[in-house]
């Protein structure tokens, strides 16, 4: 079979110049299988008949630093991230996998054939010729593509005994594609859950993220839990299955928290706010009573409980620091707001110094998650604009003297007086003329135009200062009017 795809100069000239010194050279896996479904690769994989040590000197910029024999070539020209390094390995033939983890030895081999029977799906089997168009394909991968299948290579389990990580693999496929798990493959999932304890945390982290940044991150979680994979990425989730809410909630505690995390999807929301949307109600369980006088469930302190469950879970996967931290705060503090005509602006300023001004928009999408995820109509949209209209009053900078490039200690230097109402007159004065004309807001200007309010009759400048505590006042109405306004809120 022959195809042609327009694969980037960057990758032919990988391919090419192997070509040129005599070797074999075809892309490989998954750039392969994406080019197939008219997705952009995110990397790019050549796999060879030429040794590490034989590739090395075809390229001028290369790193060699692993055991299996994969060189990366870089490319410096490009712009883009996905062309930057593309990644030149010999065929292999590898041993047995005593760990489930990794080939206690690898061979190079100089047949193709070798390489493409110790790949995990078939749809990741395939080699392509880029010179020639020719396509390898020993395992009617083609094939699964155009049936969206996702079966193994050979046996399933021995792929999976192989390395374990491949039964995460297979969800995030079905994820990220929308394939199916054909019923061997997803047989022998069933029958070989157990050997993802033998996998990293950062392994299983990195497939976990790759399913929750996917399009249908709800329906990977669904396969999660269908296949009995949950406890083995996070076994907190457990608790949450068939958990009953209040009557606020059309959906138990499992599938609001998928639902949310669909949202956060949906919305194109990046990794932070989508695990808050997985975990935010994580401890409902935990915290669950019965109020008999009104015959629903309470939940009290479950966001409390569930900030410190959050960081355990991310922690054990292993997550960075800040992600850790980022998910912990919206997750504790994702209980805020619910009538917006009685919430105060203070309790929203206070909200901010809770999550930081850097985390409250993401916050409030938090927020746009878990209602949604509930069953409800979405956010009502005067109630969001008005929360988007307190949240941004409540972060300007309001109209002050503070705004001046002057303050009381220089003007008393400047004017050699002693502090007492006429340095506040003066400040309030000098604004007045900044609002009316911000060119004056100048160090020389304002220090200048202080010794002559200075000196001035007394009733004068405090006449002066008062009026400049209207203008500021006035302009401060304006500015809060416009953000209202903007808004279209009250």
């Amino acid at each position: 079979m022959k195809i042609e795809f327009p694969v980037p100069q960057e990758v032919t000239r990988v391919t090419e110049t192997l070509k040129k010194a005599g070797f074999e050279a075809f892309l490989v896996g998954g750039c392969v299988r994406d080019l197939f479904l008219n997705r952009k690769p995110k990397d790019w994989d050549v796999t060879t008949n030429a040794t590490p040590e034989q590739i090395i000197p075809l390229f001028p910029h290369t790193f060699y630093e692993n055991t299996f024999g994969t060189v990366g070539i870089v490319n410096d020209e490009t712009e883009d991230s996905s062309l930057k390094t593309v990644e030149a390995t010999p065929y292999r033939i590898e041993s047995d996998y005593s760990d489930n983890r990794h080939p206690d030895k690898v061979t190079f081999s100089q047949k193709i054939e070798d390489d493409l029977k110790r790949r995990d799906f078939t749809m990741n089997a395939l080699a392509y010729d880029t010179t020639t168009g020719k396509i390898i394909d020993l395992f009617d991968g083609i094939k699964d593509i155009k049936d969206k299948t996702i079966r193994t290579v050979g046996k399933p389990e021995d792929r999976f005994k192989e390395d374990g990580l491949r039964i995460l693999r297979a969800v995030r496929f079905f994820a990220e594609l929308g394939f199916v798990v054909s019923p061997e493959t997803e047989k022998a999932i069933l029958e070989n859950a157990d050997l993802l304890k033998n996998i990293s945390k950062e392994r299983i982290r990195d497939e976990f993220t790759k399913i929750i940044m996917s399009e249908k991150p709800m329906d990977g979680l669904l396969l999660l839990r269908k296949l009995g994979l949950m406890k083995y990425v996070i076994p907190q989730m457990e608790e949450a299955y068939d958990i009953e809410q209040n009557h606020a909630h059309k959906y138990d505690v499992w599938e609001h928290l998928i639902r949310s995390v669909q949202t956060a999807a949906d919305k194109n929301f990046p990794l932070e706010i989508r695990l808050t949307a997985m975990v935010h109600d994580i401890s409902k369980p935990a915290a669950r009573r019965w109020d008999a006088e009104h015959e629903q469930w309470t939940f009290y302190g479950h966001e409390v409980l569930g900030s410190r469950e959050t960081k355990k879970i991310l922690s054990d996967l292993r997550f960075p620091a800040k992600v850790v931290e980022k998910v912990t705060t919206l997750a504790r503090w994702h209980m805020f707001f619910s009538d917006t005509e009685q919430i105060t602006l203070s309790a929203v300023r206070r909200m901010i110094a809770n999550v930081g001004r850097e985390n409250i928009w993401d916050l409030m999408n938090v927020r746009i998650c878990d209602r949604i995820g509930t069953g409800r109509p979405k956010e009502d949209p005067y109630r969001l604009r008005k929360y988007h209209a307190m949240i941004e009053e409540a972060l300007r900078d309001p109209v002050s003297v503070a705004m001046l490039k002057i303050d009381g200690k220089k003007i008393m230097d400047v004017t050699r007086e002693t502090p007492g109402p006429k340095i506040g007159w003066t400040l309030h004065a000098l604004l007045e003329e900044v609002l009316d004309d911000p060119k004056k807001n100048t160090e020389e200007y304002l220090e200048n135009r202080a010794k002559e309010l200075f000196s001035l009759p007394e009733n004068e400048l405090e006449a002066l200062g008062e009026k400049g505590k209207q203008t500021k006042e006035e302009a401060d109405e304006e500015e809060i009017k416009k953000i209202r306004g903007k808004h279209w809120v009250k």
